[in-house]
């Protein structure tokens, strides 16, 4: 845990200068008496330089530049009796921090946080990853992590055992991610009825979180990014193609696709308009879609144009997001959103490497979520479903003579 005296963060900039990058050096001493005997972890996590003393020797230390690290060393401390510390912090760079840190020996964590539950009516389990583990180059020897890149994207084994046996209570159970990136919560997703994910929010997340979770706001956060079901799912790290990455080329099923996203009301599509059936490569297709709030709250809708090239010459993205617009219902109101798909949105890569246009046909999709390999043409899933052609002898046209 991280001791509450020492818990500096100074967002960028000196306390003494108020500069970014301005070095400066700060020096803790104090007392630590042990409330149990046994073997404790003492540490430090901070950016640049540190040493940490306990009577008068040196217990741990690093000097570094690129981010903050963490150093820990086990000592053994007798209940009662009065340790001296001493931490030396310098900072000589652009994100000066220090924290010291400290574990009571034979502490049960989990057995804890389940005896604490047990007496809710409600659990709000707030899990996920920490900046401390994912990012580049760090030194971490985590299960799951190396060096900052994560090699599992399931959660971390203690808080998957955590969870587990919380929901095994019984109790009405929200989860809340907190996380820099995708995480596959595959057995929470199968077994807690509401998953919230907050990323890192800053220093408002909890009272946005609050907000969402006692209805006073209706959630309306779409992902940006595809929550896959397992590393499995993925590419080596060593193959830079975009085959099988993203939501524009992952031809499988996502644990929760790419601009997924619930609400505490329900909106329904209708009246799909297209502009034309077919365009030349110079025009642009106007697209239009009714959208009606059919549930009994105020909400907001982010409504999703999807452009597929059905007969391209070369590879393309499976689907591509052409088009969004947010958009806020009351009970009962229904709104036209209009998109306009330029002539560009239309356009590829051809061998030779020029941006070109090809006739052919063009699927779009309209909706609350992305389509997927299940979706066909017509009324899929929720989803509206169109088609529309450009026009041409089978000769792609270059963009540069049609702008």
């Amino acid at each position: 845990m991280v001791d509450t005296m020492v818990d500096s963060r100074w967002k960028g900039v000196s306390p003494l200068t108020g500069r970014v990058g301005d070095a400066f050096a700060v020096r803790w001493t104090g007392s630590l008496v042990a409330p149990v005997t046994g073997t404790y972890k003492l540490g430090v996590n901070g950016s640049t330089g540190y040493t940490l003393y306990v009577n008068g020797t040196l217990l741990v230390e690093y000097q570094g530049v690129i981010c903050p690290r963490t150093r820990t060393k086990a000592v053994d401390l007798v209940a009662g009796r009065f340790y001296s510390l001493r931490l030396d912090y310098v900072n000589r760079g652009l994100d000066p921090q220090a924290q010291l840190l400290w574990s009571i020996p034979r502490t049960d964590y989990l057995t804890e946080a389940v005896d604490v539950a047990r007496k809710a009516e409600v659990v709000v389990m707030v899990m996920g990853l920490s900046p401390a583990l994912e990012g580049e180059e760090m030194p971490v020897q985590v299960e799951g992590f190396a060096g900052g890149d994560r090699i599992d994207i399931g959660l971390p084994g203690p808080q998957e055992e955590l969870l587990k046996r919380i929901h095994a209570l019984g109790k009405p159970m929200v989860l809340v991610l907190l996380n820099g990136s995708a995480v596959a919560v595959n057995w929470a997703a199968e077994h807690v009825p509401a998953i919230l994910e907050a990323w890192y929010p800053g220093q408002a997340g909890g009272d946005a979180i609050a907000d969402v979770l006692f209805g006073d706001y209706d959630p309306s956060g779409r992902l940006p990014v595809t929550f896959y079901k397992s590393v499995e799912d993925l590419p080596p790290f060593e193959d830079y193609r975009m085959q099988g990455r993203t939501y524009r080329y992952f031809p499988g099923e996502p644990l929760f696709p790419f601009g997924h996203g619930l609400s505490y009301t329900t909106f329904a599509y209708s009246n799909l308009q297209l502009s034309s059936k077919t365009i030349s490569p110079g025009d642009t297709l106007t697209v239009s879609v009714d959208v009606q709030n059919v549930g009994k709250r105020a909400g907001d809708e982010v409504v999703q144009l999807y452009v597929s090239d059905v007969v391209a010459s070369v590879p393309v993205p499976i689907r591509q997001l052409q088009g969004f617009e947010r958009i806020q219902l009351v009970s009962g109101e229904k709104k036209t959103v209009t998109f306009a798909l330029s002539p560009r949105q239309l356009s590829l890569i051809d061998d030779e490497g020029q941006r070109v246009i090809e006739p052919g046909e063009f699927r779009i999709t309209i909706g609350g979520r992305q389509p997927d390999t299940r979706d066909s043409a017509g009324e899929a899933r929720g989803l509206l479903v169109g088609s529309f052609g450009v026009s041409g002898e089978g000769e792609a046209v270059a963009m540069s003579e049609v702008l």
